[in-house]
């Protein structure tokens, strides 16, 4: 199979975000253990959002979030949402440009399979 990159825009705000976001975590893990060895987990948007959350080892998804091995977000979205320092703290990559950013064009060229939740 190819690469796979999952992107959560689920917010925090309700139930069905937070179910968008487990559902996104789940996948991740279960195609990086059973598929492809290369799955890329892209917060983006508000989804951003939930990095500050699942850093904390309290968190029920914690242990699951922590199996991911390539985890990215959005430096813009990131800031305008006030979770920046988050990311820095926690060592999650930062994308910056448009070359590296989560556009999916940029993506499919590099012949990944794009899931969003």
């Amino acid at each position: 199979m190819a690469d796979v990159a999952i992107i959560i825009l689920a917010g925090i705000e309700t139930e069905a975000d937070y179910a968008r976001m487990y559902n996104g975590l789940d996948a991740a893990v279960s195609l990086s253990q059973s598929v492809t060895d290369n799955v890329r987990l892209i917060f983006d948007g508000a989804g951003t959002r939930w990095i500050p959350r699942l850093e904390e080892s309290a968190h029920e998804f914690h242990d699951l979030y922590r199996e991911v091995a390539d985890i990215a977000a959005c430096e813009d979205c990131a800031k305008t949402l006030g979770v920046d320092e988050a990311l820095d703290a926690e060592g999650v990559t930062v994308l910056r440009t448009r070359d590296d950013y989560t556009s999916v064009l940029s993506l499919v060229r590099d012949d990944y399979e794009v899931i969003t939740f």
